[in-house]
């Protein structure tokens, strides 16, 4: 059965969007089947991945609230091993369409357990909010990333995130964990950006990553050409440090046997220009 990992924070402008676009293509590119869900109303894994959402015939709203097949939605990516969910501006109704279907946290779960035998990994970005789509993201899940910014509010809401992956761990999804905090924005010639880190790793030592996604141009201009950094500038920054966040999830879930001098990729201290 395949990985099934959510991209969660209820705070926006965090990096969600980008590390489940980067995170999907860089497993992809290291040949493991992998399908991105987008589950955000706002659709940008779908634009991300270059399609015009005027095209987008059926989408996930089809499939939790019509039970369409997931196989029937999704959509074969540019990037080889890489398939698409995609989303649509009527996900937004579809909390309100679903508020009395019985176990209606389970859908989305219910939804990829065909799909789940098809694929090595599959990676859902969450919209930002603690809705019911977010919740039966986190019912599918295996594991959750957490995307955390390296800026002064980086704390905020995260307390509230933990308590609901706790509330879902406790009453819905025991299987749910932590698959790790992820530092996002990192700009090493700040102070602050060095601070922030250092709080995080004292305040969840384990549980962060110890890959580091630096604040890269390349990875904000991706998206306008429809496509991952990987598949924008192989050797840009922000390609390489997702790059080093897929093999460090297969390092942690024994899916790999990499050399420990191969196990990252040199990238830039800063990041910021390339």
């Amino acid at each position: 059965m395949a990985k099934v990992i959510a991209i969660a924070n209820q705070k926006g402008g965090v990096g969600k969007t980008t590390t489940a676009i980067n995170l999907a293509a860089s497993l992809a590119v290291l040949e493991y089947k992998t399908l991105l869900i987008d589950a955000d109303p706002q659709a940008n894994s779908t634009t991300g991945n270059g399609f015009d959402l005027k095209n987008i015939q059926v989408s996930l709203y089809d499939c939790i609230v019509n039970e369409m097949p997931v196989s029937q939605a999704m959509l074969e990516t540019e990037t080889p091993n890489l398939y698409l969910l995609p989303s649509h501006l009527d996900l937004v109704g579809a909390e309100i369409e679903l508020i009395n279907h019985p176990n209606r946290e389970h859908i989305l779960r219910h939804a990829l357990e065909k799909e789940g035998r098809e694929f090595d990994f599959i990676i859902i970005d969450c919209s930002p909010s603690l809705g019911l789509i977010t919740v039966n993201a986190l019912t599918a899940a295996n594991s959750v990333v957490i995307p955390v910014q390296c800026e002064y509010f980086a704390l905020e809401g995260l307390g509230k995130l933990l308590n609901t992956i706790k509330i879902v761990q406790t009453r819905i999804n025991t299987e749910l964990q932590i698959e790790g905090i992820l530092m996002t924005m990192y700009d090493g010639r700040l102070r602050l950006s060095n601070q922030v880190v250092e709080e995080i790793k004292n305040h969840f030592e384990e549980l962060v990553f110890n890959t580091i996604i630096h604040r890269n141009t390349k990875l904000g201009e991706a998206p306008s050409f429809g496509k991952p950094a990987l598949m924008y500038d192989t050797e840009s920054t922000g390609a390489i440090n997702y790059l080093n966040l897929a093999k460090e999830i297969l390092q942690k879930n024994n899916l790999t046997k990499i050399k420990n001098e191969d196990k990252i990729f040199e990238a830039d201290e800063h990041g910021t220009n390339n």
